[in-house]
């Protein structure tokens, strides 16, 4: 037992010598950067996103679609960054952007045949979010971060395709942010690539007599989001 614990001892203390031995001096970029109290940055963003599609009782009576669903779209975003710093692991974080947004809706009906409706639209985001953040390691650090956003939807142009009636939906959201992120810093920027999800609170529907909105109860939106930061 004893030689079995000396050599677990020799062999850890070649292990240690050998990455003391292996240690390189690593630079570190921008050193006081969280000395600032408030920092700025834009970044671009690819959002995939979709309505989430809640039926009415009437899609099983009066709809003759067998289905009614929203598929993911990939859509684009460009905004700024406001990072106000409150301590050593808490920041808080504005980032308005503009999103060009295509969502679109599928009824499905019996024989084969289907109809979409296409609404590409601009909206306008104010997202706020609390920001937590590891322990910084030499050019690097993770992040957590949640919170919400409201948005405005500026214009939009709506599709019909193959004869489908239009959908009527609203022009105002409030979502639920969360995501995780990784900073890295570099000589002159930081650059943070960021996972970030939303999921709207709002019902977006707005009833109307046309044959779109016969089956659909409620429309609220879920979106993933790429983000590439640079600060």
């Amino acid at each position: 037992m004893i030689r079995l614990f000396l050599f677990l001892f020799l062999c850890v203390g070649i292990g240690l010598q050998a990455q003391a031995q292996g240690y390189k001096y690593v630079r570190k970029h921008l050193e006081r950067y969280d000395d600032k109290t408030i920092h700025y940055g834009f970044f671009f963003a690819a959002p995939v996103t979709r309505f989430s599609v809640s039926h009415s009782p009437a899609f099983l009576t009066a709809d003759s679609a067998y289905r009614i669903y929203s598929p993911n779209k990939p859509s684009f975003r460009v905004g700024f960054v406001v990072n106000a710093f409150l301590d050593d692991r808490f920041d808080l974080r504005l980032t308005p952007s503009v999103s060009l947004f295509s969502r679109e809706v599928h009824y499905d009906y019996p024989g084969g045949t289907s109809k979409t409706e296409v609404r590409e639209s601009t909206w306008l985001d104010f997202p706020l979010l609390l920001k937590y953040k590891s322990e910084r390691r030499n050019n690097s650090r993770m992040y957590l971060l949640a919170g919400g956003a409201f948005s405005v939807e500026t214009n939009v142009r709506r599709k019909e395709l193959q004869g489908a009636s239009r959908l009527s939906t609203g022009t105002m959201d409030l979502a639920v942010e969360y995501g995780v992120g990784f900073e890295q810093f570099f000589e002159f920027f930081k650059f943070a690539p960021e996972l970030r999800f939303s999921h709207g609170l709002i019902n977006l529907y707005r009833p109307t007599s046309n044959a779109a909105g016969v089956g659909i109860n409620r429309l609220t939106t879920h979106t993933v989001t790429l983000y590439l930061n640079f600060e």
